[in-house]
């Protein structure tokens, strides 16, 4: 099973903050054992603060576009990995042993929905089936 886990933001990460000292290195190193374990086989990344980004809502085909920062923190996310666990209680094991910073201490867990959980006839499936697999070669070959 594939997950996202999302990292929420708190007042630090909003502001831009710096890790602490020795943060990089703990998470460096809480990486390399999602590694290790075959948990983390996509990556993640850590999210800049919401006054560099937009939120976009597209209505007749046209974005209407709210610029950053954006009131509430509670709601933004700060980061994230793709894992792949054999149960959502693993994730939640895993994500017990994370390193916490800037009062990041909480966490979204969501399963990725994978092209089986839909109906598999037709044309729609074996054309995205098709997208799936030529992006998969292309991830093999970066």
């Amino acid at each position: 099973m594939r997950f996202m886990v999302m990292i929420k933001a708190s007042p630090d990460t909003e502001k831009g903050a710096e890790p602490e000292e020795g943060l990089l290195l703990a998470m460096g190193k809480y990486n390399e054992e999602l590694v290790k374990a075959g948990i983390m086989r996509e990556g993640g990344a850590g999210l800049m603060p919401t006054a560099r980004g937009a939120r976009v809502q597209v209505r007749d085909g046209k974005p209407l576009v709210t610029d950053g920062p954006f009131a509430e923190i509670k709601e933004v996310i700060a980061g994230f990995w793709l894992w792949e666990c054999a149960s959502l209680k693993e994730a939640i094991d895993w994500v017990a042993r994370c390193p916490i910073a800037h009062g990041q201490d909480r966490f979204e867990i969501r399963q990725l929905y994978e092209l089986e959980d839909f109906a598999t006839e037709g044309e729609g499936y074996e054309q995205h089936r098709k997208v799936e697999a030529a992006m998969a070669a292309q991830q093999r070959q970066d």
